[in-house]
């Protein structure tokens, strides 16, 4: 496949003059230049792109990006990689669009804080089919043939990339909100690649200087998925006699949420719920010759816990002092500030509680986003990010760490495993009227979708966490094809395989699907494309035969122009 071809550099900025007056200047165009304010310098040799910046003055970014010429042809495939874990990440053909909030009331935005959970409030989206967006890294594909589009470096902020294919354009977009620049800095480093599948990955993740993620893929069982936060250490117990009993032992037993008092108030365990504390159910886990896991979102606290209620200085706060919100879980929740020190403090405390004396050895740490929804202390979305993920993998040592709900490329390299997808339902795609809100909402359509078109990622960011499989019978509304394409996705694609099952309880049919799903291999798997009829068709091998797994890709009826 071509590289595509520069068009042009875009640097939009403005800083206060001596005066107190806001000035407001623009440059680029030409690869290098200068002007009264500051000068610039792009080294491109057709593949790799460094925009360096210097200036004597505190130079505010207001735009920094430069633009390609690609020619799509109508049969290419597009993808783009979402903004957090749970954003809707799949391949398009050339006609595809982004789903934005647009058509949700305000009063709906507000009152769910929906905005938090995403790019909404920071990356603008695209009207006209074509116009698409994603973060770090996407690509092109026409049959085995890739042009991977991606960021070097994402460690000075997100680089936000933009495809418009009836322009023939792609874009690559710095957010630099919140960074003051005096001196010299690198302001956008991307590159492309072009080749098959293996070795366009393979590239990028050396360019980035990361070597490959060599953990195993794991077995675990969780609580959520069935008990959700109704746990107990007598429903830990229970789980654990079951799988006593079973032929399949996890590697992975993972106490979820609903074991805390209230989220953010880690230490203080519920006493009607685990009146012994967590101690007693990690060692009975060792026991049973499993590791113990814990669920944690060490950047977010309820609105009404003791965190929130006795250190209001912990919270972030927005320009205008108002404490800043990460979603309308468990009532609503606040965002946490990494830079405070008694945090710090505090987290660090937690880390070594439920490591060092508990005796939790499996981390799984949820809502991570929430460190960086808006840029302060003089960084940008994506530099917060980045020292979140530093500040965690510091504090917790060598032990394993699961990430969810987190920026992707901040934790490359920094987690053992990490959530690819949303969480599964227990239906397929939720309610119609749920279907309207972010990309980041609850489906196991999504995440089965997220599965297979970020599977480039399992053994080289990390290993891919797909969510559970579920195949009970029992507080399942999934239909039986459902399930089974649920499992053998999770089993083809991904890193670690985990469900909420009683395994004790399954039948037949049951375990006929699982025996199926164990026997699968990656190396079993043939291709995943868009048919005209906007499904994803799976392809794997099944013994001498060729079988198919089709997921819908949405629920629009199209004409025969977009195909």
């Amino acid at each position: 496949m071509k590289i595509p071809e520069l068009i042009d550099i875009n640097l939009k900025y403005s800083f206060v003059d001596g005066n107190g007056k806001i000035i407001h200047g623009s440059a680029g165009s030409r690869q290098s230049g200068k002007t009264d304010d500051l000068s610039w310098d792009t080294a491109y040799d057709g593949k790799h792109l460094m925009l360096t910046v210097e200036s004597d003055k505190n130079i505010i970014f207001e735009n920094v990006s430069a633009s390609f010429r690609y020619h799509f042809e109508k049969t290419d495939r597009v993808f783009l990689n979402g903004y957090q874990s749970w954003t809707d990440s799949h391949e398009h053909t050339i006609m595809g669009r982004m789903h934005s909030l647009d058509r949700v009331p305000e009063a709906v935005l507000k009152a769910f804080d929906l905005k938090a959970y995403g790019d909404y409030d920071f990356v603008k989206y695209g009207k006209r089919r074509g116009q698409m967006h994603g973060f770090s890294y996407g690509y092109i594909r026409n049959g085995k043939d890739f042009c991977l589009t991606a960021s070097a470096d994402e460690k000075t902020g997100f680089t936000v990339i933009r495809y418009d294919t009836g322009k023939n354009t792609v874009v690559f977009e710095k957010d630099l909100d919140g960074i003051v620049l005096n001196g010299t800095r690198v302001v956008l480093d991307v590159f492309f690649e072009t080749g098959g599948e293996e070795d366009v990955f393979d590239r990028y993740f050396e360019i980035l200087g990361i070597k490959k993620c060599e953990k195993k893929t794991i077995t675990g069982y969780t609580s959520w998925y069935n008990l959700y936060e109704n746990i107990s250490e007598e429903s830990v117990m229970s789980d654990l006699e079951a799988f006593r009993n079973s032929e399949d032992h996890p590697d992975v037993f993972q106490i979820d949420d609903g074991y805390e008092t209230a989220v953010g108030d880690w230490l203080k365990v519920d006493p009607k719920k685990f009146p012994h504390g967590m101690k007693i159910c990690a060692d009975r886990i060792t026991e049973e010759k499993m590791i113990p896991g814990i669920w944690l979102a060490p950047f977010a606290a309820k609105t009404d816990s003791d965190l929130s209620n006795g250190h209001s200085d912990w919270i972030v706060r927005d320009q205008n002092g108002n404490k800043v919100k990460g979603g309308s879980n468990w009532g609503g929740f606040y965002a946490l500030d990494i830079y405070n020190e008694e945090f710090r403090a505090y987290l660090k405390k937690v880390f070594d509680t439920v490591i060092g004396e508990w005796g939790y050895k499996f981390l799984k740490l949820d809502f991570l986003y929430a460190a960086c929804i808006i840029p302060r202390m003089g960084k940008s979305r994506g530099e917060i990010m980045n020292d979140a993920m530093e500040l965690i993998r510091e504090y917790c040592g060598d032990v394993t760490l699961l990430g969810c709900g987190v920026p992707l490329a901040p934790a490359f390299g920094k987690v053992d495993y990490c959530r690819i997808g949303c969480d599964v339902s227990l239906t397929w795609n939720d309610a119609p009227h749920m279907r309207l809100l972010h990309r980041e909402r609850v489906s196991t359509k999504n995440t089965i979708l997220n599965t297979v078109f970020r599977r480039q990622l399992d053994g080289r960011a990390f290993r891919c966490d797909p969510d559970v499989y579920v195949l009970r019978e029992k507080n399942n509304k999934l239909k039986p094809e459902d399930k089974r394409t649920l499992a053998f996705v999770n089993k083809m694609f991904g890193g670690v395989l985990f469900t909420s099952d009683n395994v004790a309880e399954y039948g037949e049919n049951e375990k006929k699907i699982y025996s199926q799903m164990k026997a699968l291999k990656r190396e079993d798997f043939i291709s995943a494309d868009i048919d005209t009829a906007f499904n994803v068709v799976i392809k794997y091998r099944n013994g001498d035969d060729v079988s198919e797994i089709r997921v819908p890709l949405d629920n629009i009826r199209r004409s025969k122009k977009d195909r």
